[in-house]
């Protein structure tokens, strides 16, 4: 069985929309703009590409990354990677050609399929409404958050708002930087 991990950049109140400069956001480039640059608290993207099997995200997340992170050095091993992008919509013509083999999975149902196969873990990038999807039907087992020293208010929020029982978390891994970002890994108890 594969592990599926949730990575992201957060806000100290949950919110993940938008970090990188994404146009059309109030807050959009949270993580460069409002934070110091130190190389030693994004160390764990770097380990996230040497740990994983496989990419996945919701249509949003690769409609935005589709198009940049193909040619991005930072994200060359990814390349190499199977991609699956969970979707109802996208249509085989909408996937780019440069970015290695790409699968569209229609279901959490698919997902849960693909968890059940042999290989390294499977890391969610972005993704808030799949992040939803997969944390409400207990798909997800380890979530990697880089903690920002912000209060964003408005924006889309990692975490689902739904009625549910108690999810029970254990922190196996963390770390504070002097920028004030914090490194939080957690396994999800199932």
């Amino acid at each position: 069985m594969r592990t599926l991990i949730s990575t992201a950049f957060v806000s100290l109140d949950g919110v993940m929309e938008a970090p990188g400069g994404e146009p059309g956001y109030r807050n959009s480039g949270w993580t460069f703009k409002e934070t110091e640059f130190l190389p030693e608290a994004y160390a764990l993207k770097g380990e996230e590409q040497e740990e994983a099997g496989a990419l996945m995200m919701g249509r949003v997340s690769y409609e935005a990354f589709s198009p940049v992170w193909p040619g991005m050095e930072e994200f060359a091993r990814y390349k190499a990677l199977p991609k699956y992008v969970v979707s109802t919509t996208l249509a085989e013509d909408d996937l780019v050609t440069d970015w290695g083999d790409i699968t569209i999975l229609r279901s959490l149902d698919d997902v849960a399929a693909l968890k059940e196969t042999e290989g390294a873990p499977i890391i969610v990038h972005g993704s808030a409404t799949l992040n939803h999807g997969l944390a409400d039907a207990g798909l997800i087992d380890r979530y990697h958050l880089l903690v920002f020293p912000l209060l964003l208010g408005a924006g889309k929020r990692l975490y689902s708002d739904t009625s549910k029982d108690t999810q029970k978390l254990k922190l196996v891994a963390a770390e504070a930087y002097a920028n004030g970002i914090q490194k939080n890994v957690f396994d999800v108890l199932h």
